[in-house]
């Protein structure tokens, strides 16, 4: 007969153990938390623990990163990438092959150049739709990266494809690869934090999932509405002590149950037992990280914090820096629709309004407490936009998907200031310099962490995987 499996019966799910942050912990599993753990006897030592920090493969140039994620699809002729040539072909009919077309797409398709209009900004010469008030007092910071194209237009497959290197999920995330790598300066903050919108991506949280590697190194997403974690103070009347001996209980049952355990089950087994007890140190530290109200005002006002276009990005950018400060390795945020199927000039100018204050306040923000030089920030979203429209009565409605052009930034972290790399044709269609797929941008991202990608592997179904899954090349042109 074959051997029958132990059931999984002393540590709760996985959904339940990551104490609140967007999938919620009950007040019952929480009570069991709290204070230092390090006072426990026979706890893990730092240097056990999956998230201790390890060794760079070479000389990092950044410390930590920011994923600034625009789900959706900014359009590049919209923003950063002017197409004065549209203007000479406005409203003439323009022809896409099948496999370029997104199901959005119907009808006759229409060239109508950008309703937004342009300007060179900052000392590089930048160009930047007039738009952009406060990202353009920064330009001297940022490096725009014209020739990145995606493989899909659809959204789910996309963003799969940004998030983890794979278009049909299952692939750990970046984020998970980078903590998998460097672990985290912090042990008493998760390393790898999402801060999501209200609603999940297409594609949910596998967007930041663990995927093959372990448990430990899945993204940790703070909830977007009420308490970013929930059940954060125990329950009244029970003390630290209280809950350091329900915790020392619930470890020496889980230890037993682990050394029993199958092969195949101990990983997750001891990702939950840990999550408890980065759980337990959190209750100390998070309060204090997620109050505001020790910013100075002046900052609160920079990011945009408490005015009602740019509340949502102000405090999510806020809050990234104050991750960054205190040694969280990598953070994402999300920020969306930018999928401007209608009304190209209201839907983006509307969303520009929203992200333009904060964004440009986080690289002052870094740069002023001496942490832009170690952080490495990138913008992007899942695709880019195409230049044509839909028309209707003569008036352009909006941007059909486009992976062969998708605008980027990067920022900080050894990257080029004040460059523009890279270009796209005289119409937007596709990149034509410089060109390189999304598995060389994530690449580039590991380089400048102080990763290598053909080093950084992971056994898993009968082979070494990597980011990339099969090998690529480190965008140079962007590094400085």
């Amino acid at each position: 007969m074959p051997r029958q499996r132990r059931p999984f019966a002393i540590a709760p799910t996985r959904r339940d153990v990551l104490f609140g942050l967007g999938a919620g912990l009950g007040s019952v599993a929480l009570s069991a938390l709290l204070a230092d753990d390090r006072a426990r006897a026979g706890a893990r030592s730092p240097a056990e623990s999956p998230l201790a920090e390890k060794p760079s493969h070479h000389a990092p140039r950044a410390k930590a990163c920011i994923v600034l994620l625009m789900e959706g699809g900014p359009s590049h002729i919209d923003t950063f990438d002017p197409k004065p040539r549209l203007h000479d072909l406005h409203l003439a009919e323009f022809v896409r092959s099948g496999e370029e077309q997104s199901a959005m797409s119907s009808g006759t398709r229409y060239y109508v150049a950008s309703p937004f209009t342009f300007r060179k900004a900052g000392a590089c010469g930048a160009d930047m739709a007039t738009d952009w008030e406060h990202l353009a007092g920064v330009a001297d910071e940022l490096c725009f990266y014209r020739g990145l194209q995606a493989e899909s237009v659809n959204h789910p497959t996309a963003l799969s494809h940004i998030n983890t290197g794979n278009r049909f999920g299952g692939d750990p995330a970046v984020g998970s690869w980078v903590t998998y790598g460097l672990g985290s300066e912090n042990q008493d903050l998760p390393g790898f934090v999402v801060l999501p919108q209200l609603s999940d991506p297409q594609g949910g949280p596998a967007n930041w999932g663990n995927g093959f590697l372990p448990a430990a190194y899945q993204g940790t997403p703070l909830r977007a509405e009420g308490s970013p974690i929930l059940d954060l103070s125990p329950p009244e009347g029970i003390t630290p002590e209280h809950q350091r001996a329900n915790l020392d209980l619930l470890a020496a049952l889980n230890q037993s149950h682990l050394e029993q355990a199958f092969p195949a089950d101990r990983d997750e087994l001891a990702a939950r037992v840990a999550s408890y007890e980065l759980a337990f140190r959190m209750q100390a530290t998070v309060p204090e990280l997620l109050d505001l109200a020790g910013e100075d005002p002046r900052t609160l006002d920079l990011y945009g914090v408490g005015q009602a276009d740019t509340d949502d990005l102000g405090r999510k950018c806020l809050m990234a820096r104050r991750l960054v400060e205190r040694g969280v390795r990598f953070v994402q945020l999300y920020h969306g629709t930018w999928d401007s199927h209608d009304d190209i000039a209201r839907a983006h100018r509307s969303l520009i309004r929203g992200v333009d204050r904060p964004l440009a306040a986080l690289v002052t923000d870094l740069k002023r407490r001496g942490l832009l030089d170690e952080t490495l920030l990138l913008w992007c979203g899942e695709f880019g936009r195409s230049p044509d429209n839909g028309v209707r009565g003569g008036v352009a409605y909006g941007r059909d998907h486009n992976a062969r052009a998708m605008p980027v930034w990067l920022a900080g972290g050894g990257v080029k200031a004040g460059a523009t790399v890279g270009a796209t044709d005289e119409l937007g269609v596709e990149a034509v310099a410089c060109v390189h797929p999304i598995r060389d941008l994530h690449l580039t991202l590991l380089h400048l962490l102080g990763l290598d990608d053909n080093a950084l592997t992971y056994a898993h179904a009968g082979r070494f995987k990597q980011l990339s899954q099969f090998g690529g090349a480190v965008i140079r042109d962007v590094i400085a």
